[in-house]
């Protein structure tokens, strides 16, 4: 089913988000995948990074707009019917884990498809990361994937271990200073630190 712009009596585009959309916390967001008539709302967000979660190529008139507005695309191709295996997906979150605490490349977005279980289980290894206790990062998890919460989700949010994320950089700079201009800033050298690769334009 596509969604529709509409336009109020002072000729308004009116917003809509896309489906699943939620603030994860400043500088962080997620959804389903975003549509065409979504592209009006993510211009309010000032979007540097997008995390795609899944295997197949970025829509088209998706990749126009990220273009156009000097977005980048990190892929992660994550399978959302089939299983993928243990270590192929922890191999997946975190690379994608050391994109979302890069904060040179906030404000971003996560999405999948849906904006359920693949971004459930990523947000969920982040929330590990801030020492969220397991029966909150269910709780989340479990909000947005609704009836179709999937044990095999929470099981590997459980076991993902997040110690090695901790000591790297990207890491101790994100909670030193979190995302936002009130926070306190630490600088450093963009040419000391490895850039992130990215997967897909």
């Amino acid at each position: 089913m596509g969604c529709i712009i509409e336009e109020d009596d002072g000729d308004d585009v009116v917003m809509e988000p896309p489906p699943n959309f939620s603030m994860v916390e400043e500088g962080i967001y997620r959804s389903s995948c975003p549509r065409p008539c979504n592209f009006s709302f993510l211009e309010t967000l000032n979007l540097r990074s997008i995390i795609y979660l899944c295997p197949e190529p970025y829509p088209e008139e998706n990749l126009e707009y990220i273009r156009s507005h000097n977005i980048r695309l990190f892929q992660f191709g994550i399978e959302g019917k089939t299983e993928p295996s243990l270590a192929t997906l922890k191999d997946a979150i975190r690379g994608a884990l050391k994109i979302l605490i890069d904060v040179r490349n906030h404000p971003v977005l996560i999405h999948c498809k849906r904006g359920k279980h693949r971004t459930g289980s990523l947000v969920g290894c982040l929330r590990k990361l801030q020492n969220w206790c397991l029966s909150s990062v269910f709780q989340e998890y479990q909000h947005f994937a609704g009836i179709k919460s999937r044990d095999a989700d929470m099981k590997f949010i459980e076991t993902f271990d997040v110690l090695y994320l901790r000591q790297c950089l990207h890491s101790i700079i994100y909670q030193y200073q979190g995302y936002g201009s009130k926070k306190r800033r630490l600088l450093y050298r963009e040419d000391n630190v490895q850039k992130p690769r990215i997967t897909s334009i």
